[in-house]
């Protein structure tokens, strides 16, 4: 399990927590969370379909640009974040598929999972966690990537 951000970075025992719940309120059906409109659903899908442009295009400015201001000040430089995502996170660097599940409210902060695969089929699930700017722009605040069950043939 790996997450970027998040309370303490790298282990995320804070998150371990939270992706639990997310996870059993996800798959179970059971989620009592808003809705989420459908204009901030294709704003945030937007966002990460952006990042992953930037990462795949190798261009660490831009892919770091979609981090929210906690997330960049903890990183640091755009170098640092590209570097982090290519060695720990191979499969968001460069996913061989990406399909993205219905977004969802989740303790005031929208959550949006997206199953990708990476070279070898391998299935992953990545909960994005974004947040509201002051500007009305969507910022990923963190990702929880999660080994799936499953290959892709």
């Amino acid at each position: 399990m790996r997450a970027i951000g998040g309370q303490r970075y790298g282990s995320g025992v804070w998150w371990r927590g939270q992706w639990l719940v997310l996870l059993a309120l996800w798959f179970a059906g059971a989620a009592q969370a808003a809705e989420v409109s459908a204009a901030d659903a294709k704003a945030v899908r937007a966002v990460i379909e952006a990042q992953l442009a930037a990462l795949a295009a190798d261009d660490a400015k831009r892919a770091f640009a979609y981090a929210a201001p906690a997330l960049r000040e903890q990183i640091g430089t755009p170098e640092n974040f590209i570097e982090m995502v290519r060695t720990s996170y191979p499969v968001v660097y460069r996913p061989a598929s990406v399909a993205f599940l219905k977004p969802q409210w989740l303790d005031g902060e929208l959550v949006q999972g997206v199953h990708m695969s990476d070279e070898n089929g391998v299935l992953w699930l990545a909960l994005y966690r974004l947040q509201r700017q002051k500007n009305k722009s969507w910022r990923i605040s963190a990702c929880q990537l999660v080994h799936a069950e499953g290959r892709v043939t």
